[in-house]
């Protein structure tokens, strides 16, 4: 692949509490300079991502996050916030899905929330976080299906809040089972473009990177699998 495809795979992201108006300048300015897809930022900070973006010549796309980092807001709470993101001019939206409902087993709570931010976004791609982490490998599948029954674009591996972020096996995992239905973005701990490498060629095609990790692979001296 070239530095170009692999740059457009890739979502900036600043969506820790920590992330202060200088770490989402910096994510966006090496959105901007990277060339990569898209900048994901906290609600709270889509305005002040917008008035750094306006002063790229390219700009990324701009994503928002909802029901972050638990997913264990009310399908009320999380819809008036996709609503707000889309008022906003979000392009994309990232959800983390009611994680207790699905331990618990209540799966037709978890497809209602699902569904209900889908419908909010307004035509946005909807990018279901799984946080794989907690879940066991049925659980994992089962999600899968939820959210392609809830018409999102993706599933997401994980927040990058929790203990564990994007593996190969959980990767392998949702590829084996959702073929072609869904994309998967992998997300957590990807720090190197070997990583990343891993990760798309067992079916990936979104990552969410830090802005210093992007950077990173960005000064890697050769950009092929």
């Amino acid at each position: 692949m070239t530095r170009d495809e692999i740059a457009q795979m890739i979502d900036v992201s600043a969506v820790r509490a920590d992330s202060a108006d200088a770490e989402v300048a910096a994510a966006v300015q090496t959105a901007c300079a990277c060339g990569c897809f898209l900048v994901t930022v906290l609600p709270a900070q889509i305005q002040r991502a917008k008035q750094f973006l306006a002063h790229c010549v390219h700009p990324p796309k701009l994503g928002g996050n909802v029901g972050f980092p638990s997913g264990g807001q009310t399908t009320t709470i999380k819809a008036a916030e996709a609503r707000e993101l889309a008022a906003l001019g979000v392009d994309e939206i990232d959800m983390v899905m009611d994680i207790a409902a699905h331990l618990s087993g209540r799966r037709e709570d978890v497809l209602h929330d699902m569904a209900a931010v889908v419908e909010a976004a307004e035509g946005r791609p909807v990018k279901v976080i799984l946080e794989c982490c907690y879940l066991t490998d049925d659980q994992i599948r089962a999600a899968c299906d939820l959210a392609i029954r809830a018409g999102a674009a993706f599933v997401k591996t994980s927040t990058g809040w929790a203990p564990g972020g994007a593996t190969v096996e959980a990767v392998s995992l949702i590829k084996a089972h959702v073929g072609e239905a869904i994309r998967i973005k992998a997300s957590g701990g990807i720090r190197d473009l070997e990583t990343l490498l891993a990760l798309y060629r067992c079916g990936a095609s979104r990552f969410g990177i830090s802005h210093r990790s992007a950077g990173k692979i960005f000064r890697f001296p050769r950009f092929c699998c």
